[in-house]
């Protein structure tokens, strides 16, 4: 993994937005449900805590917004929708790869078996 990669660590809230984007693109409530479900109900947001996430994410060039089969919201507006960059997806697998080398290293101490 490159250590030089900004933001890694990532905050479990962070994680769970770029994984929810890793099968595809989603738009908002689609990446608050996702997330939802895959912290097991740990991280519930509001709507203006996501959106301050995803705009920090954009910023940062992680995610960019999908422009092309836009959908529409109950008020016919259209929903905002985004995809993890290269950038984003470098990220996360390093991330993915850092919690990996954590478990080992748990599992390791556990059963006590000296690293390799």
């Amino acid at each position: 993994m490159d250590d030089s990669l900004p933001g890694v660590p990532l905050t479990e809230t962070t994680f769970f937005i770029l994984l929810s984007l890793l099968p595809g693109p989603r738009h908002g409530y689609a990446i608050m449900k996702d997330v939802q479900v895959l912290s097991d109900n740990r991280i519930v947001f509001s709507t203006g805590t996501l959106y301050g996430a995803l705009k920090r994410l954009l910023e940062d060039g992680w995610i960019e917004r999908v422009e092309e089969n836009a959908e529409f919201d109950e008020t016919g507006r259209v929903r905002k929708t985004y995809r993890l960059t290269e950038k984003g997806r470098r990220i996360l697998d390093g991330e993915v790869s850092r919690l990996q080398r954590l478990v080992q290293a748990a599992s390791q101490r556990a059963t006590g078996e000296q690293p390799l």
